[in-house]
C-alpha cells in the first residue's frame, strides 16, 4: 500500500451542479485494485466470469467489498473497520480501528489525481483500459501507466467502490462508485466523474481497492 499525503480536494456533482471541499488526511491507499487471487485467498470465492489470477476481481457488491476489507482485517491481525449490523443491513465505520476498509470518495480522488487538476492524470490511452483500448473486456492490474504517486487502474478496468452514500435523500443508501471500468467511453473514466448503485448490485465491470487509515 502507498502512503498518501494530506491534501485538499473539491469534488462535483454534474446532476445537481454542486461543488464542495474536503479535507483529507494522511492514509494509505493500495496501488492496485483488489485480485481475484487475493480475494480467493481470503474469501474461497472467485466471482465474475473472466478467471486469471492478476485480474481485479468483480462482480462484488459494496457488501462484499465491506465483509472482504473484514475478513482481511481478521487474518492480518487487525481490527475490522466496520460493524455490522447482525441482520446484515446496517455498517458502520469504526474510525480507531486499524483494519482496512474502503476509501472515502475524497481519499480516492486525492490518490487518483496525485497533485494533477485535468480529468486525468496522463494520456488516457496510456493509463486506462476503457472501451477504445479494452478489446471490451477486463485486464490485469497494473498493465497500465501509473500516475505520479505509483497508483494504476484508477481510471478504467474496473469501478472502485467507495465508503459514501451517494445522495440519501434522493437515492437512500445507494453507495459511490469511481474511476469508470473497461466499458465505459472516455467521459466516464474522468478523475471527477461519479456514479452510484445499489449495495448489493453486483456486474462484471465494478471492483473495489483497499485503504488504511495512517498510523494504523
Amino acid at each position: 500500500m502507498i502512503a498518501v499525503p494530506p491534501g485538499r480536494v473539491t469534488l462535483s456533482d454534474r446532476r445537481t451542479q454542486r461543488s464542495w471541499t474536503v479535507e483529507v488526511a494522511p492514509y494509505r491507499l493500495a496501488a492496485f485494485p483488489v485480485t481475484q487471487a487475493l480475494y480467493a485467498q481470503v474469501t474461497g470465492e472467485r466471482p465474475g466470469s473472466a478467471q486469471g489470477d492478476r485480474l481485479p476481481v468483480e462482480s462484488v457488491s459494496w457488501w462484499d467489498a465491506v465483509r472482504f476489507c473484514n475478513a482481511l482485517s481478521r487474518r492480518e491481525g487487525f481490527t475490522p473497520a466496520y460493524r455490522l449490523d447482525a441482520e446484515g443491513d446496517g455498517a458502520r465505520w469504526d474510525a480507531s480501528a486499524d483494519g482496512y476498509r474502503l476509501p472515502t470518495e475524497a481519499e480516492w480522488e486525492h490518490a487518483c489525481r496525485a497533485g494533477t487538476t485535468g480529468p486525468h492524470y496522463g494520456p488516457l490511452d496510456e493509463i486506462a483500459w476503457y472501451r477504445a483500448t479494452s478489446q471490451e473486456r477486463v485486464h490485469e492490474v497494473g498493465g497500465r501507466r501509473p500516475n505520479a504517486w505509483g497508483f494504476h487502474d484508477m481510471l478504467g478496468n474496473v469501478w472502485d467502490w467507495c465508503w459514501d452514500v451517494y445522495d440519501p435523500e434522493v437515492y437512500g443508501t445507494y453507495r459511490v462508485l469511481r474511476g469508470g471500468g473497461w466499458f465505459d467511453e472516455h467521459w466516464s473514466c474522468r478523475a471527477s466523474a461519479r456514479r452510484r448503485s445499489h449495495p448489493t448490485f453486483r456486474v462484471d465491470d465494478v471492483g473495489f481497492r483497499l485503504a488504511r487509515s495512517a498510523g494504523r
